[in-house]
């Protein structure tokens, strides 16, 4: 069997035996095989079997050195808004040089006994651990999302305080996150090379809050909030294509576009509104389509800062990107204020002040479970895990502003919970099932008679 590279003029040459190989590389005369020279691979029970390189070290191997990989890469789009999903060249000297030092501890931990089976074992096994964290701070993001509409609501609502101020005092209290990249070290502007897309994510960002919090005075806080998602998750899955290159599977397409179908129920016009015999106020319909202008505009801002960070996900930490929206915003919180014309209204009581204190909470809470779980999982599934918030701000709004939800409503959010129930379920019970699968091919090929 013969296999010539197209990259190169090289050769190379492989003869299979039934128990060993032999292989030789050539770049000016064909290699003819001398009697007696074998390559010998060590198997289950020779000495020097453990430290041998792990499955993961040679599928990498294989991916980093495959001709498919160097073929394609030319057919790459060689310029993108946010750069290619794959690493940039300039980490290789530095993850080489972090490698050398780890050689050592992965060698001995290798030679230590630790057999192919263990490694596997043990890799999975963090795997699923840290998937499971991940989607344990994204639902709890989803809380928080659900409690900051609710306490939104009632701080316009019993408090005078408008959503725009509410957002320029988050913005403010949460610039106290500039001590996490102080204390590591770090630029809190973002590192050299990376700040100006830094600055779009932070612009995107608190663009799209500004648009939800001034979708809030011209439209319903349940079809603004609804409207947000919907867009923010459809979008988001289309960014992430075509500008990361980042694709859904099929199980979580259909999964996504359940949860969005329920979105489109939460949103359906109650009887009383479809029903209506009376003149519709030219104003008051402007004025709620602006409103719902802005709520699919800030899903079109998010979409993008959430696609950007996927692709700073390696540069930039949760702290900085949290000090970076916390700026961007208040410089665009005031301006908006002076746009819209919305009026100053200051905390008056103890109560209201306690209230914007739990919305910080709330907000922050919201932003880091968000962010850690984009450096793991795709945008889209990011976003759709977020639409739990609806539900959630449903059940609230039944404890604090009693209001009795509509048939599709009560539709709409069952099928949300069951589409992020799924979602949540699709990605974790596998996980352990697939690391037993990946061990026993590979204990196939070790017993198999030609290696």
């Amino acid at each position: 069997m013969e296999s010539t590279h197209l990259l190169s003029s090289s050769k190379k040459r492989v003869k299979i035996h039934p128990h060993t190989v032999t292989a030789k590389y050539a770049t000016h005369t064909p290699y003819s095989p001398r009697p007696g020279v074998h390559t010998h691979f060590p198997q289950p029970g020779d000495e020097g079997y453990d430290d041998a390189p792990s499955f993961e070290d040679f599928g990498s191997f294989l991916e980093e050195t495959s001709d498919k990989k160097q073929l394609t890469e030319g057919r790459k789009w060689p310029l993108t808004l946010f750069g290619s999903k794959d690493k940039d060249t300039t980490s290789k000297p530095q993850a080489a040089a972090g490698g050398d030092g780890n050689e050592g501890g992965a060698r001995a931990a290798k030679g230590a006994g630790k057999g192919v089976g263990e490694q596997l074992a043990s890799f999975g096994e963090a795997s699923v651990s840290a998937s499971r964290l991940t989607w344990v701070g994204l639902l709890g993001a989803a809380l928080a999302h659900g409690c900051l509409i609710v306490l939104t609501r009632v701080a316009s609502e019993r408090f005078g305080l408008g959503p725009l101020f509410l957002l320029l005092v988050r913005s403010v209290v949460q610039l106290l996150s500039v001590a996490v990249p102080l204390h590591r070290g770090e630029n809190p502007f973002g590192p050299a090379g990376y700040r100006l897309r830094l600055l779009c994510y932070g612009v995107a960002y608190s663009l799209s809050l500004c648009c939800a919090y001034a979708s809030l005075t011209f439209a319903s806080p349940g079809n603004a909030t609804t409207t947000w998602r919907l867009a923010t998750t459809a979008l988001s899955a289309t960014l992430a294509f075509l500008l990361l290159e980042e694709r859904l599977g099929l199980a979580d397409g259909i999964t996504i576009t359940a949860g969005l179908c329920g979105l489109g129920l939460v949103l359906l016009p109650t009887a009383d509104e479809s029903n209506s015999d009376s003149p519709t106020d030219p104003v008051v319909f402007w004025r709620g389509a602006f409103g719902w202008s802005l709520s699919a505009l800030a899903g079109l801002w998010m979409a993008l800062a959430l696609v950007g960070y996927r692709s700073l996900k390696e540069r930039v930490g949760v702290g900085t990107a949290l000090f970076t929206v916390s700026w961007t915003g208040c410089l665009l919180a005031p301006a908006s204020l002076a746009l819209l014309q919305e009026g100053w209204s200051w905390p008056s009581s103890a109560p209201a002040w306690g209230l914007v204190l739990g919305l910080v909470a709330c907000s922050v809470a919201a932003f880091l479970g968000m962010t850690h779980a984009l450096t793991r999982l795709h945008p889209a599934l990011v976003s759709a895990s977020q639409s739990l918030e609806v539900p959630v701000a449903m059940l609230l709004h039944l404890v604090v502003l009693p209001l009795a939800p509509t048939a599709p409503e009560v539709v709409g959010n069952v099928m949300v919970m069951l589409s992020v129930a799924w979602l949540v379920a699709i990605k974790l019970l596998p996980a352990r099932g697939g690391g037993r699968r990946q061990r026993e091919e590979y204990e196939e090929i070790l017993d198999s008679p030609i290696k």
